[in-house]
C-alpha cells in the first residue's frame, strides 16, 4: 500500500501571522509547494488568535483534506492548542463584553502584575501556570473569574480524544542536551537569515508590543531590550539578545512537553527521520483515518 497523500495544518499559534516568517521558522515557499500547508499567513499581527480560532479552522481543514481522500497532518507547534483539538475545548462561558472590556482596561491602567496579584488570589492554580507575558490568558482567566466566580481550573478541557476523529498521536523525544544544541543552532541560523531586519520592518510599520504577534518569542526580546523599542538594534546588542532568545526557547520547550505528555495515546519516537517515517506510514496504513 502507498503512502498517502498528505496535507499539513499548523499548530503553531505564530505561524498564523503574516510577515513573521523567519522568528517563528515558516517552511519555505520550496517545501510548501510541494508538501500544502494549512493556517500559515492567514492573519495580520494586530489580530488576537485563540485556541477556540484554532480549533474551528483545523475542523474546517480536516474536513476539506479528508474529503478528497488525502490525510490531514496536525503538526507542530503550540501543545495548549494540540491538546485542545484533540480533547475538545474547556466549557469555560464566554465572558459579558462589560467584563472583557473592564479587564481590558484595568490592564492598560493597572498592569499586568496588578491583575496578576488578583488572580494569584481569586485563582491560584491559573496564576501559577500563566506565563508572564501571556496576557492573553491572563486576562481571560480573570474574565472567568469575574464573570462567574469560580476559577478557570472549574472548566477544564477534557483529557480523552473526542468523536469524530480516529488519532495517532506522536512525539518527538530529542536527548535534552541535544535539544538544546538545535535550539541555539536555530537561531543562531535566524539570525543569520536576517532576523534583525525583519523585527525592524516589522517595527518601521508601526508594529509594537501591544500587537498579538509581537509577543512571540523570537519578537518580543527585540522590544524589551532596553533602548530598542525604536529603531534599528545596535550591532553590539545582538548577541544578547540572541543569548535571550535561546534562553526563552529553551524554557518554552520545557512547558511545551509538559502539554505534549498529557496528549492521550501520545507514542514517542527518538529524532530520527527514517524511523519516524516508517512509524508513521505503518500506523496510517493500519489506520487510514488517523489524523
Amino acid at each position: 500500500m502507498g503512502f498517502p497523500e498528505a496535507e499539513v495544518i499548523s499548530a503553531d499559534s505564530m505561524q498564523v501571522y503574516k510577515g513573521m516568517d523567519i522568528g517563528t521558522a515558516k517552511p519555505d515557499a520550496a517545501l510548501r509547494s510541494r508538501l500544502p500547508h494549512r493556517l500559515i499567513d492567514i492573519l495580520d499581527i494586530d489580530c488576537q488568535y485563540t485556541v477556540g480560532d484554532f480549533v474551528r479552522l483545523a475542523d474546517e481543514a480536516c474536513a476539506q483534506i479528508a474529503s478528497r481522500g488525502a490525510l490531514p497532518v496536525l503538526s507542530g507547534g503550540t501543545g495548549f492548542y494540540v491538546r485542545n483539538f484533540i480533547c475538545g475545548l474547556a466549557s469555560a462561558p464566554i465572558a459579558d463584553p462589560e467584563t472583557r472590556a473592564a479587564v481590558a482596561r484595568d490592564l492598560a491602567r493597572r498592569g499586568a502584575a496588578a491583575l496578576r496579584e488578583e488572580l494569584a488570589v481569586a485563582d491560584p492554580e491559573s496564576a501559577a501556570r500563566i506565563h508572564e507575558n501571556d496576557l492573553y490568558r491572563l486576562s481571560r482567566a480573570l474574565e472567568i473569574t469575574r464573570s462567574t466566580g469560580r476559577p478557570m481550573s472549574d472548566f477544564a478541557a477534557g483529557t480523552e480524544p473526542r468523536p469524530g476523529y480516529r488519532f495517532a498521536v506522536f512525539g518527538l523525544a530529542p536527548e535534552r542536551a541535544e535539544l538544546a544544541r538545535r535550539i541555539g543552532a536555530r537561531v543562531d541560523a535566524m539570525f543569520a537569515a536576517g532576523l534583525p531586519a525583519e523585527v525592524a520592518a516589522l517595527r518601521a510599520a508601526g508594529r509594537g508590543r501591544g500587537d498579538p504577534g509581537m509577543k512571540a518569542i523570537g519578537y518580543r526580546e527585540f522590544l524589551e531590550t532596553e533602548g530598542t523599542a525604536e529603531g534599528d538594534v545596535p550591532a553590539g546588542d545582538l548577541s544578547a539578545i540572541a543569548e535571550r532568545i535561546k534562553l526563552d526557547t529553551r524554557r518554552y520547550a520545557k512547558r511545551q512537553m509538559t502539554f505534549f505528555r498529557s496528549l492521550p495515546g501520545i507514542e514517542w519516537i527518538g529524532p530520527d527521520p527514517r524511523l519516524f517515517a516508517a512509524r508513521v506510514a505503518a500506523s496510517v496504513h493500519a489506520d487510514a483515518s488517523s489524523v
